[in-house]
């Protein structure tokens, strides 16, 4: 066996695995639909969802003097009689549910 052919192989293959691990451990973004779903479910048991919308594209947002990346979206929900809109904003990586803002009409 010839050493230079082993030597790379070798370093082909570390490379190839350490390529592999950093795909593999590559933060991605929560599905808007997921995120979405989980923001009714959270409110589902204070009243009946009436509406929902999520803005497909994540975008920065700044709390707390983080920033974060985030899905906005909004809410209609019947609680005894009345009708309630929300603005949500939820970290896009996680999912959480980072601020619920309540419209005034």
């Amino acid at each position: 066996m010839n050493w230079k052919s082993f030597f790379l192989g070798a370093a082909v293959g570390i490379v190839g695995g350490y390529v592999t691990k950093e795909i593999l451990t590559q933060k991605t973004n929560v599905s808007p639909e997921r995120v979405l779903g989980a923001v009714k479910k959270h409110l589902q048991p204070k009243g009946s969802i009436l509406g929902s919308w999520i803005h497909m594209e994540a975008e920065p947002y700044d709390k707390n003097q983080m920033t974060y990346i985030v899905y906005k979206g909004g809410i209609s929900q019947n609680t005894d009689g009345n009708i309630q809109q929300y603005e949500f904003i939820a970290d896009a990586q996680t999912g959480t549910l980072l601020d619920l803002i309540p419209f005034s009409t």
